[in-house]
């Protein structure tokens, strides 16, 4: 909530990225030796990195965005939506090579467990919330494959910020903006409270389902559908498969979605995720696993990486859009919610059944559209009022908006 505004303020977006990305990799060491002493403080330094991290890369594409439209003579949030479509589609392909890494170290010594139809009966969405049903859990990997495995995820991050460190440049928002900031610097104090003053513009609160529901909707994925439908009924061996298949349709899809957002508009986009998404949900509430319905334990995910897809270009870019003056606010504010719902759902995943759980999902989804789709109105009907109306959004979205 407060780290965003401060450290890109002082740090810029290049050295905010660099910094964030080594609490990552002290979480990899902390795996080390995995206990409570080194795994919760490792824990909350990856969070308090997390947050400055996801905010400077959304404020580094918007600006680079804003700049090479006006550059072009195109229409900023158009470039906006293509830069974070190919920015997921390289996020999300982490999902592919990682996965596909953990699953080929870890199946060199998978203890497979015959899973007797008794133990099926508990798996889906009426489980039986007990953790004897699956056997293949407790069959885990030998130490010196989960060294190998940390050894790889480690070296992995510590390239990475090399590569940030030697070859991304340094970004600044347009002249005018660095002249004033140059005249006039904020105080540290009033940088503190940029994320919670953000919650004054109206669109920012409406926001706010629909940014929890993105963090909601990766957590049932990550946390209940790989336990309770693939570990439970295929075995732990299969998860890393099932995930590099979610991990490869929503890489395309994040880079095919931003690119034809131009044409199709946002809501079109928006609406195609509700269906995709609402219709998984149904369907997992009716559907019992079997191993032999092989297919349908990757169909899921597949549909899901396409509504995940949207939501995750869609959203960032609706924020760049909208929040156009005040970036680093407005994704500060985005990952806190989004984080909220990661929160929420891991909260109460060994509480409630997974059925309870979908209802939740869907609940949200719904709630969501509509605070998304009044959004949508205020805009439509700031952009068609009268003229001096629009010339106030060009300059200040944000202050009409907190005025309405």
């Amino acid at each position: 909530m407060f780290l965003p505004p401060i450290l890109i303020k002082k740090l810029g977006c290049k050295w905010t990225i660099a910094g964030s990305m080594c609490c990552y990799i002290a979480f990899s060491l902390g795996n080390f030796y995995a206990s409570w002493y080194t795994l919760i403080p490792t824990s909350v330094i990856l969070g308090l990195g997390g947050a400055p991290l996801w905010s400077a890369k959304c404020t580094y594409l918007t600006i680079a965005g804003n700049s090479y439209a006006e550059k072009a003579g195109k229409n900023g949030k158009d470039i906006i939506n293509q830069y974070f479509g190919v920015f997921f589609l390289i996020f999300q392909s982490s999902g592919i090579w990682g996965n596909l890494i953990s699953s080929l170290i870890f199946s060199q010594s998978s203890n497979k467990v015959e899973i007797s139809e008794e133990s099926l009966a508990c798996c889906g969405a009426h489980d039986c919330m007990t953790e004897t049903t699956n056997t293949t859990a407790s069959a885990g990997p030998s130490e010196s494959l989960k060294y190998t495995l940390l050894g790889i995820y480690t070296a992995s991050g510590v390239l990475a910020v090399l590569l940030i460190v030697i070859f991304l440049d340094q970004i600044k928002s347009d002249q005018a903006e660095t002249e004033k900031e140059i005249q006039k610097t904020p105080s540290l104090w009033s940088t503190f409270l940029a994320t919670f003053q953000h919650l004054k513009d109206k669109r920012q609160c409406l926001l706010i389902p629909l940014t929890m529901y993105s963090g909601f909707e990766q957590g049932f994925l990550a946390g209940d559908y790989t336990k309770t439908y693939v570990t439970c009924a295929l075995g732990i061996h299969y998860v890393g498969y099932v995930m590099i298949c979610f991990s490869a349709v929503n890489s395309l899809c994040s880079l095919l979605f931003g690119k034809i957002s131009q044409f199709t508009g946002r809501k079109l986009l928006f609406a195609l995720a509700t269906v995709t998404n609402a219709a998984c949900i149904i369907a997992l509430l009716l559907w019992k696993p079997h191993p032999n319905q092989l297919v349908v334990f990757f169909i899921f995910p597949a549909l899901w990486g396409i509504s995940d897809a949207i939501w995750q270009t869609q959203t960032n870019g609706l924020y760049g859009v909208l929040f156009e003056k005040h970036k680093e606010a407005a994704f500060a504010n985005y990952r806190l919610w989004e984080s909220c719902g990661f929160v929420i759902a891991f909260g109460y995943s060994t509480t409630l059944q997974v059925y309870i759980k979908l209802y939740i999902l869907l609940a949200v989804l719904v709630l969501s559209m509509v605070t998304y789709g009044v959004v949508e109105y205020m805009e439509a009907k700031s952009s068609t009022g009268t003229p001096t109306a629009t010339k106030k959004e060009n300059v200040g979205p944000h202050t009409q908006e907190t005025n309405m």
